[in-house]
This record gives C-alpha cells, structure tokens and sequence, in this order.
C-alpha cells in the first residue's frame, strides 16, 4: 500500500523562494527577499548563508574575506552565528557594529568630520577641540571628557560616517575585498540614507558586490527607515508562505494583502478570527483631534472587560503564556498599566515614551531599571553590563560599599520618590553618569528660572515628568519589555502567541484605523499627501494582526464609518463582525 505525504503548500512556497535566492547568489545577482510575516524569513536567509558556506566557504576563509549579514539587534545577530555554526566565513553583526569595523580605522577622516558635526561642536568645544585624539565607539552614546585621550560616538554617528564614507571609491574597494556578499535582514527598518547610499555607490555601478535584502515592507514601523526596497539593479523575490497561523488567519491576513497571497500548512484546527466595534454605543464620545471619535476612558475600559468576558466564554485562556492584548490605543492602555501620570505628561506624543523617543524615558527604561532588576536579584554582571559600566570602577571594598550604598537608595527611591528625585541620586553618585545629552538638559534645566509659559516645550514636559513618581516608569518598563498581558506595537515586533486580541482606538497623532479603513476600500487611488499615513496605520495593523497562531480578535473601541465597516466585513467576513454591547445598553 502506498503512503501519500500531504502537499505543505507553505513548505513548497518557501522552497521556491530559496531556490531562487540560490540561483542569484550562483549568478553574482543582487536580490531583494519580500518576506511577509510568519513566513520563515530567517530559515531562508540561514538557507542563503548555509548554501554559500557549502560552495565557497572554504575559498573565502582563504582569502580572507567572509559573507557580512546585518541585523537589527544583538539577538538577532547571534541566532544567525548559532544557526551557521558560527562559521569562520560568516560575519553577523547589528548594523552599527559593522559600520564601525569598517571606518573605526579612519581616524584621521573620522576627527575631521566630527570636528564639522553640528551635534558634535559644543561637546568638542568645551574640551578644548579633538585635537589628536581616538574616535572610538563603546556604549552607544557620544562622550567627550577633556581629561580622556578619546571621545566615544554615538550609534547615530557610526551611521552617518559610514554612510557617508559610501561615496569613496577607495572605502567601497576595501569593502568588496573584506564582504563580497552582504546580506541586510529587516531591511524594511534600516535607516534610509544607508539604504541610499548602498543603492546610488554600489547597487546602480555594478559594482560586483553582492547584496541581499531580507524583510517585509509591510513590517515597517519605524520612521527614517527604508520600507519598500524599489531598484531595477535588483532581482526582486516574494515569499508566500506562512507556517505561523491557522488557515482562517492567513486568509484574512490574504485578503487585506493580496498583493501577497500566502500558502499555509496543513491543519485539522482551521482557528478563528473576528471583528467588533462599539458604534451601538450611544453615549458621548472624545473630541479633539487624536482623540476624536474615541470612547471615554472608563467606558472604553468597560468595553475591553466585556470583550474578555465574551472571548473567554469562547474558551481564550487569557494568561499571559497563551494570549496577548495589543493595545492600538493609549488612552485605557496607561491607566490599567499603572503609568497615567507619564501618559498625561506626553499627551498627544505618545510615541515619546511608548517608543522610548524621550532621552530621559529611554535612559530610565533601558538602563536603570535593567541594572536595578539585576541588582536585586544580586546578578552583578548582568548590572554592570546594562549600566554600560567597567568592573574595574570597583577596585576595593569601600569601593564596593559605595556602590552598595548607592545602589539601595536607588532601590528605594524607586518605590517613594519622584521621577525627578531619582534623576537627582544619579547625577549626584555618577552611578552610572548620565549621558551627555541628559546631562546638558538638566544643567540647563537647573540655570533656568523661567515662568512655566516662557519655558520651551521640552523644558515644559521635564518639569512636569520629575513630578512623576518613579514607580510610574517601573511600571512603563515591565509593559515595555512585554512582561505583561498588555503589550504595544513596539513590544512584539517579530513575536508571535496563540492567541491575540488587538484593541484599536485613538490618541496617537500619527494613527487614525477609521481612515485606515476607509482608504483601504481603494487603496489604488490614495491622495499621494495621505500616502505616508495610509502606510504607516496600515503597517501597523498589519503587524498587530499576524501575530496571531490560532485565534485573532480585534475591538475598534473608535466609532467606524459605514466605509470602514465595509472594510472590515471584506476582510473578516460579514458573519465574523460584531457588535460589541454592554449590558444593560
């Protein structure tokens, strides 16, 4: 008796996606990988370096040279050297630390350029000039001491350097002979002058470098970075496959895409999706022009709560292991997270804190609060590492005491002081030194004896933020870093959870899903103004849905348009939109 293996149209389409990056590869072809999500983007672009590993491995290890691939984060960067073995012919890095290998031995270039560096002139200035010291690059953020014999860059910095160094021949021969291949993953999301820069030096001159481009358009959620790659110098791939969702997801996700159907595998659990808005809810809803068309923060509240009452009657099983709430909206999000008071101080720059845009947010939420965590948990190394700091600052034990003493302050200042206070511990033990951009805004901050109306903006929102209790960006960070049930657009780019409810409401400036909705009815004769917006809330929504294994629920607590719910009903299907009503309205 013969055995039939079932057809995986998802494994088939992938293949043959593969098999083309092979081809390219073997032809010297540049290509560009239009992965949309779930659809094995990693396993294809690891095929790439296995493929090139296997043909010519051995060649580049002789000559010296290997294949350059270019996340966007660390972890990124290892799971690639963990999946080729971390062969000698392979180079994984983030972006900025390939950028340094290449320029960090330009001194003299790089001196006279940060000596012309608008953001560089004051911080040169006040120690004196750079004179003949080193440019190096080490925690990311620029310093410049006059007792130090070199100024550190910032990660902008090593961008703009090599992006610019792009333009000289003799760099691009240097690079072809170290990378002949250089393969960029998330490409969508990496800054668009480097992009640029790539397309008009290397890509339009033939220049024999071979480039590779892995990401999904689509996927793009931050600003100034490439999204859609568009060169007549590039062979241009699509993946159609998705091994992440159950069938009737992918077929939403197909319909609201269909530019780029895609395959899924085989499954007896065929999962769910469904739609509800709140447009049978007659009371009076935000005005304002974020907030417009919005529910009430209570009753948008009181909304979620039904919403979860009717899922899990459904059978969701909403612990954090197995479900997640996307939160498209603020104006609940702060409130049930415990951070109202950071929220209300951003007010209609949402992206500020949610996106850690601020200085004084993302220093708190990405330094102190990693070395805080560890420190409690008496994990030294892992504190020192995220205050960006040196074991040899600790050479003795009053040393030792110092830092222990500090550091318990701090620990109870989170939980009694204000925003503020804490800034005022840290700038006082220098544990860690705030970073320069942080130090001048408060040295400037401090001189300025200004009445609240005389003050500029950003002085404005300090004043109000140090008001804040510190408890309040504790609470910021453990949303931020998705160690809740609630998470953002920012907290699962590239996760995935069995299932997901998305909560779509107002309160960001840049987003509005009523539009979204409506525009995406005819999505072929957008107003070129409004294209920007279209992509970027469509992006987003986008992002937020296909995170979703098994089951996908969405709540539009913003009141839709019949246009939109026309939308909505072709993307979902009619008998998966609802009503969502509250009892006893």
């Amino acid at each position: 008796m013969t055995v039939t293996t079932p057809i995986d149209p998802a494994a088939a389409a992938a293949n043959e996606a593969i098999s083309k990056i092979r081809d390219c590869i073997d032809l010297g072809k540049s290509f560009c990988l239009e992965a949309g999500a779930g659809s094995g983007k990693t396993h294809s672009l690891v095929s790439a370096l296995t493929h090139i590993v296997e043909k010519r491995g051995r060649e580049l290890v002789r000559k010296h040279q290997q294949v350059a691939c270019i996340s966007y984060t660390n972890a990124a960067s290892k799971i690639i050297s963990a999946r080729t073995d971390e062969h000698p012919a392979v180079f994984a890095s983030t972006i900025h630390s390939f950028c340094w290998s290449l320029i960090k031995d330009y001194q003299p270039y790089l001196r006279a350029e940060l000596s012309n560096a608008p953001n560089w002139t004051e911080r040169l200035t006040t120690i004196g000039g750079i004179g003949n010291r080193s440019v190096e690059y080490n925690l990311g953020h620029p310093v410049a001491n006059k007792e130090e014999a070199s100024v550190s860059l910032g990660h902008g910095d090593v961008l703009k350097l090599a992006t610019k160094l792009l333009g000289n021949s003799k760099f691009r021969r240097l690079l072809a002979s170290k990378h002949p291949i250089i393969f960029i993953d998330e490409y969508q999301d990496t800054d668009i002058d480097f992009i640029e820069a790539i397309k008009t030096h290397i890509l339009e001159k033939s220049s024999g470098l071979v480039f590779g481009f892995f990401g999904d358009p689509w996927q793009r959620i931050y600003g100034r970075s490439c999204g859609a790659f568009d060169s007549s110098k590039i062979v241009s791939i699509q993946q159609g496959a998705n091994f992440r969702s159950r069938p009737k997801i992918v077929e939403t996700l197909n319909r609201i895409r269909p530019s780029l159907p895609q395959s899924v595998r085989p499954h007896e659990e065929r999962g769910s999706v469904s739609a509800y808005h709140t447009n049978d809810w007659a009371g009076e809803r935000q005005t304002g022009a974020q907030w417009k068309g919005d529910l009430p923060p209570n009753i948008a509240r009181d909304h979620i709560r039904a919403m979860r009452s009717n899922l899990e009657a459904q059978g969701w099983d909403f612990s954090p292991k197995r479900t997640k709430i996307l939160m498209l909206t603020h104006n609940v999000l702060a409130q049930e997270q415990g951070y109202s008071g950071i929220a209300q101080v951003f007010k209609g720059r949402n992206d500020d804190y949610a996106s850690k845009e601020d200085d004084h947010i993302k220093f708190l939420v990405e330094v102190i609060e990693p070395a805080c965590r560890a420190y409690e948990k008496k994990q030294y190394g892992d504190m020192f590492s995220a205050l960006e700091s040196t074991m040899p600052t600790v050479r003795s034990p009053s040393d030792k005491q110092s830092w222990t003493k500090d550091m318990d302050m701090l620990i109870a200042l989170r939980t009694t002081a204000t925003i503020g206070a804490v800034l005022d511990h840290i700038a006082a033990t220098k544990r860690p030194p705030l970073p320069d951009v942080l130090e001048g805004k408060e040295r400037e901050f401090k001189n300025t004896q200004v009445a609240d109306d005389e003050a500029t903006s950003w002085m404005t929102r300090l004043r109000a933020l140090r008001q804040v209790p510190y408890r309040e960006i504790v609470a910021l960070a453990n949303f931020l870093d998705a160690s809740t049930l609630y998470s953002t657009k920012h907290g699962v780019k590239g996760d995935e959870f069995e299932n997901v409810l998305v909560v779509v409401g107002r309160g960001w400036n840049l987003y509005d899903f009523n539009e979204l909705l409506e525009l995406s009815s005819s999505p072929n004769s957008i107003n070129p103004k409004r294209a920007d917006a279209y992509e970027r809330n469509r992006n987003l929504l986008y992002v937020a849905l296909s995170r979703a294994k098994v089951r996908l629920a969405v709540l539009f607590t913003q009141k839709l348009s019949n246009q939109a719910t026309e939308t909505l009903s072709s993307w979902f299907g009619g008998e998966n939109v609802y009503s969502l009503k509250l009892q006893g309205t």
